[in-house]
C-alpha cells in the first residue's frame, strides 16, 4: 500500500468552524473535524468566551447523526394509506410540482389562508428556519403564533424588566451565588454549568437549583429546592417576605430603580414562609435559608429557564422570581441580577429573510400549539376562518411534540389534508405526509445564528456536501415560490447572499469577516446590561413590581397586580391525584437525536418516575407496566421508582417518538393545548393524571 503524503493528509483532514443549530439557548461555537467529505468529532470552541470549549455529549457525537444510514436521501411520494409508510422515490422536480399543484388547488377552493406553513426550531439558523415566512407573507398564507416554547417565560420577564436582556451570562463565573431556576442545565444548556462551577471553584460561590425533581443539575447543587410544579411564585413571595422582614431588602436601590416597593412590602406581609411552604411543599426552614443566602450574598445571579413556559401560571411565576433581584438590589453588582434571554440585544433587519415588507396584518395567525384543534376543525382555533387543508412543514415534528396528540393524529389522518414535510429522517410527521423531501443538516448549508442564552451571533458556513439528494430549506422555499407565483427579492438570492446582505443591513460584520472570526460579541456594556441609569425597558425606566399585563397579551385579566401564587394550574384532584412534568431527557433534544442508537440506548425506554411511597400505594414495583391517563386519553408506560420528587409528582423525561411507547402513542397525548395567559403557550409541565396498574 502507498503511504498517504502529509500534504494529502492535511487536505483530507481539516477543522471546520460552525455553530450548534439546535433549540438550545447555549448556541455553542463549534470546531468540527472534517475528513473525506464527512464530519467527524465535534468540539466546543475554546476561543469562544461563552462556549469555553464545552459542549453536550449528544452534539459531540453529531457524526453519528449526520452520517446515519437512515437519513432521507431522495424525495418520496406516498403510495399507500396515510401513516402506512408506503412511499415511492420520485425526482425533485416532480415532488415540487406536485406540492405546488396541491397548494394552488387548496387555495383555489378555500382561499390562501387554507395553507399553513408550519415550522419551528429544528434549526435555529435565521435563514433556513425563518425563510418559510417569506413564502407565507408573499402568498398571504395563514400566519403562525409560535407558542410552543417561549411565550410565557418571556412575557413574565419582560413584564418585570421591560426588555429581553440582562447581565452578561459569563458573569455567572463572578457571582457569589448562582441560582438555576426552571432549567435542567446539565440536560439542556450545559454552558450554564461551565460558568456556575467556575464561580464555585474560584469564589466559593453557592449553587442553588430550583426544580420539581432531583435531576442531573440538582445533584450538583449546594441547595436543591424541590418544590411542587407551578408553585414558583409562592416560593418567590415567601423569599421576598424574609428579605424585607430581616433587613436584607435594598431600600435605596428600590427607591431609585423600581416602581412600587412600599406597596410590594405591604402585599408580602401575608405571604410568609409558612404560607409559601403550604403551597410549594417545601419546609419553612428551606425557604428561610434560601432567602438568607441571597440576602447575605448580594452578588447573586438568578438564571431563569424555560421551565416557566411550561406551566399555565408561568408568566406570573417568572415575574415573581425576577422581582427577587430587585428587592436585594443584585442588579448593581457584576455577577449579580437575573437573566432569562438576550434576544433584545440584537438589532437584526430580517426583511430579506422573512419578507416582512409583504406581511399583511389582516391575515389570521393560528396558534402553533393548537395544531390539533386546528386540524380537527375547531372553529375558535381556526379563528372562525376556513379549514386548513394544506400544510408545508419544516424543522418540527408535531405528530410527536404537539400537545393533545389524539387530536393531532386525527387531524393528520384526514383524507382532505395535503401535507408536505421537509425532513432529515422519517419522523412521525413525515410518515403522515403526501410528499417527503430530504433535508440538509447544519454543516451542509450556509446560515447565521443568534444566541439566546449568551451574546454572540455565529456563522455556520457550509462545510461538507449533503448526502444523496438532500436540499436546504432555502432551496425548497425558493423553488416553490417559482411554481406558486410568489415574488420577493429573497427568492432570487442564495442563502450565503441573504446572510451577507442581512449582516450588512443589520450593521454587523459581513460573511467573509465572520468566516475568519467565526462569531461576533454583541453584549452591551455593564451599566446597560444591568439596567442602571434608567435602562429598564419601561417608559418610566424602572423595574415593575406591578406589571402592565395588558401589554403582554390579550388574556391578561387573570394575572395579578403584584407578585403572587396564581392558581391557574391543572390541579390534582381525587380523580387525577398526580401532577405530571414532561421534562427534557439528557440525550435527546425535543425529538432530535431519538434516531441515533447511542442516545436511544442511554435513555433506554420511556418511563414514569414516581416516589416509592406512591408506588407502594399503587402496588407496583420498579419496572412494572402502568396505565397513566386523564380526560385527554391514557397510555401504557413503565414505572421507575425514584425518591427525587415529592409525593404526588411524577416525571416523564422525553421526547420519545410515538413508536417507543408500548401502544404507539407518546406522552403528549396527556398534555392540554389550551392557551395560557397572557399570550398563549402549551403547558407541558402542568398536567393532572391518574396512575393505575396495567
Amino acid at each position: 500500500m502507498n503511504a498517504i503524503a502529509p500534504k494529502q493528509k492535511a487536505e483530507r483532514h481539516k477543522i471546520g468552524h460552525s455553530a450548534c443549530p439546535h433549540d438550545c439557548p447555549s448556541t455553542c461555537a463549534l470546531e468540527i473535524d472534517l475528513q473525506d467529505g464527512k464530519i467527524g468529532r465535534v468540539r466546543g470552541a475554546a476561543g469562544n468566551s461563552y462556549t469555553a470549549g464545552v459542549i453536550c455529549a449528544k452534539v459531540a457525537r453529531y457524526a453519528e447523526r449526520a452520517n446515519h444510514a437512515d437519513r432521507l436521501l431522495k424525495p418520496l411520494l406516498r403510495t399507500g394509506p396515510k401513516g402506512s409508510g408506503q412511499f415511492a422515490e420520485i425526482g425533485w422536480a416532480e415532488a415540487l410540482d406536485r406540492t405546488a399543484e396541491a397548494l394552488l388547488a387548496a387555495e383555489a377552493r378555500y382561499g390562501a389562508e387554507t395553507v399553513w406553513p408550519y415550522f419551528y426550531a429544528g434549526t435555529m439558523g435565521l435563514v433556513q428556519r425563518d425563510g418559510i415566512n417569506r413564502l407565507r407573507h408573499a402568498k398571504r398564507y395563514s400566519g403562525q403564533h409560535s407558542t410552543i416554547c417561549v411565550t410565557l417565560a418571556r412575557a413574565g420577564y419582560i413584564a418585570a424588566t421591560g426588555h429581553l436582556s440582562g447581565p452578561d451570562p459569563r458573569e455567572m463565573a463572578k457571582s457569589d451565588c448562582v441560582v438555576i431556576w426552571g432549567t435542567n442545565a446539565v440536560h439542556t444548556q450545559v454552558n450554564v454549568m461551565t460558568h456556575a462551577i467556575r464561580a464555585r471553584k474560584e469564589r466559593g460561590a453557592k449553587l442553588v437549583v430550583i426544580d420539581p425533581y432531583r435531576n442531573a443539575t440538582a445533584e450538583q447543587a449546594d441547595m436543591h429546592l424541590m418544590l411542587r410544579p407551578g408553585t414558583d411564585g409562592a416560593l418567590a413571595c415567601g423569599v421576598m417576605h424574609v428579605l424585607f422582614k430581616e433587613g436584607f431588602a435594598d431600600r435605596d436601590y428600590m427607591a431609585r430603580y423600581t416602581d412600587v416597593p412600599d406597596e410590594l412590602e405591604r402585599h408580602l406581609q401575608s405571604r410568609d414562609p409558612a404560607w409559601a411552604a403550604a403551597i410549594t411543599g417545601l419546609g419553612v426552614d428551606e425557604i428561610v435559608a434560601f432567602a438568607r443566602l441571597l440576602g447575605e450574598r448580594k452578588r447573586h445571579y438568578i438564571r431563569l429557564g424555560y421551565g416557566f413556559s411550561r406551566s399555565r401560571n408561568g408568566a406570573p411565576n417568572m415575574h415573581a422570581a425576577t422581582c427577587i433581584a430587585s428587592v436585594t438590589g443584585a442588579w448593581q453588582y457584576e455577577g449579580g441580577g437575573a437573566f432569562h434571554n438576550n434576544g433584545a440585544i440584537f438589532h437584526w433587519n430580517k426583511a430579506l429573510i422573512e419578507g416582512l415588507d409583504l406581511r399583511d396584518p389582516t391575515v389570521r395567525d393560528l396558534d402553533q400549539s393548537r395544531i390539533g384543534p386546528v386540524l380537527v376543525g375547531e372553529a375558535e382555533a381556526l379563528k372562525h376562518g376556513p379549514p386548513v387543508t394544506a400544510l408545508l412543514i419544516q424543522n418540527t415534528n408535531p405528530m410527536a411534540v404537539a400537545p393533545e396528540l389524539a387530536k393531532v393524529h386525527r387531524g393528520f389522518a384526514r383524507d382532505d389534508l395535503f401535507v408536505c414535510v421537509h425532513e432529515q429522517f422519517m419522523t412521525d410527521t413525515a410518515k403522515m405526509a403526501d410528499i417527503v423531501l430530504p433535508a440538509t443538516m447544519f454543516t451542509e448549508h450556509d446560515d447565521i445564528y443568534q444566541a439566546g442564552g449568551q451574546q454572540h451571533i455565529l456563522l455556520g458556513p457550509k462545510l461538507v456536501e449533503a448526502p444523496g439528494e438532500a436540499r436546504e430549506n432555502h432551496y425548497v422555499i425558493c423553488e416553490l415560490a417559482k411554481r406558486l407565483g410568489a415574488e420577493h427579492e429573497g427568492f432570487q438570492l442564495s442563502a450565503r447572499e441573504i446572510v451577507d446582505r442581512t449582516l450588512a443591513a443589520s450593521r454587523y460584520p459581513g460573511f467573509e469577516t465572520l468566516e475568519t472570526e467565526h462569531w461576533h460579541d454583541c453584549q452591551p456594556d455593564f451599566r446597560r446590561s444591568h439596567f442602571l441609569d434608567g435602562f429598564f425597558g419601561h417608559a418610566d425606566g424602572r423595574f415593575h413590581f406591578s406589571p402592565d399585563w395588558s401589554a403582554m397579551g390579550p388574556d391578561h385579566q387573570r394575572l395579578p397586580r403584584l407578585p403572587d401564587h396564581v392558581d391557574l394550574i391543572e390541579a390534582a384532584d381525587a380523580e387525577h391525584p398526580f401532577r405530571l412534568v414532561t421534562a427534557p431527557a439528557r440525550n435527546f433534544l425535543n425529538t432530535s437525536f431519538t434516531e441515533t442508537p447511542t442516545s436511544a440506548g442511554r435513555e433506554a425506554r420511556p418511563s414514569v418516575m414516581l416516589h416509592s411511597e406512591d408506588a407502594a400505594a399503587l402496588g407496583v414495583a420498579d419496572g412494572a407496566l402502568l396505565r397513566m391517563g386523564n380526560k385527554r386519553g391514557d397510555l401504557a408506560i413503565h414505572a421507575r421508582v425514584f425518591n427525587g420528587v415529592q409525593r404526588g409528582v411524577v416525571i416523564v423525561e422525553s421526547l420519545w417518538p410515538n413508536s417507543a411507547f408500548v401502544e404507539g402513542i407518546g406522552i403528549n397525548l396527556l398534555i392540554g393545548a389550551d392557551p395560557a395567559p397572557p399570550n398563549g403557550g402549551a403547558a407541558f409541565h402542568d398536567t393532572a393524571v391518574w396512575l393505575r396498574q396495567a
